[in-house]
């Protein structure tokens, strides 16, 4: 079974299975969600633990292509967002009712112009905005959802997670970067886990991990030695 729909509320979450949401998730599960009592009702601990439950979400108007349908739920691709997992689109579960018939052009319709000073000033719209693991919409980012939604706003579609994104980027020396351009954190194993925009060598914007929020700072000790480089989505 495959159909093309669309997202018809702010918002749908897509979950890894229609068994991931716990019970204080209800407010996201409604037929209308309360994302922003959800998000706000979420301690630190339980935004953590969306770990392994959320994997991105589905902004309205995004369209969705429909793989499955089980008891209220529905099994998509993410066409707006590439990655490796489905060529089709990023894939996962959502709530069947968050769904409804309507067309949605191939790509994105941009909001900004695509040149770097205007993805920056739109990503800083974002500074003081609290993480959220998988979002990618006003009510909360994670790091490489504010990436991939700042090239969205540009009419642009980009992979959705941070190694993807760099996987997909044109690697620019360290010491060459420009604002614009992406730093990528990696852990021990080579898997890159972290990006963030580079606003001058050696600063960033970025969502940190967390409780903390959206920030314009300089690369902690910490992150820098995580640093595995620097890459370019799109010409500065």
């Amino acid at each position: 079974m495959t159909a093309s729909l669309t997202c018809t509320v702010e918002a749908a979450t897509m979950w890894t299975s229609p068994d991931a949401p716990r019970d204080l998730d209800a407010l996201a599960l409604l037929d209308v969600p309360d994302l922003a009592a959800w998000t706000a009702s979420l301690s630190p601990t339980q935004r953590l633990g969306l770990h392994g439950r959320v994997d991105t979400q589905l902004a309205a108007g995004e369209p969705a292509v429909v793989i499955e349908e089980v008891d209220g739920w529905a099994y998509v691709a993410a066409p707006w967002q590439l990655s490796p997992k489905d060529e089709r689109g990023y894939p996962g579960w959502i709530r069947r009712r968050h769904l409804g018939p309507g067309g949605a052009p191939v790509t994105p319709p941009a909001e900004i112009g695509a040149g770097a000073d205007a993805r920056l000033d739109f990503a800083r719209r974002f500074i003081g905005l609290r993480y959220l693991w998988g979002g990618t919409t006003p009510r909360g980012v994670d790091c490489s959802g504010l990436v991939h939604l700042t090239f969205r706003a540009a009419g642009v579609v980009v992979p959705r997670d941070a190694d993807a994104q760099w996987a997909a980027a044109d690697q620019v020396a360290l010491g060459d970067e420009q604002p614009g351009d992406l730093y990528f954190f990696a852990r021990p194993d080579g898997f890159v886990y972290h990006v963030g925009f580079v606003i001058a060598p050696g600063v960033m914007l970025h969502a940190p991990e967390g409780t903390e929020l959206v920030e314009e700072a300089p690369v902690s000790a910490e992150r820098r030695g995580n640093l595995v480089g620097a890459g370019r989505l799109l010409a500065p």
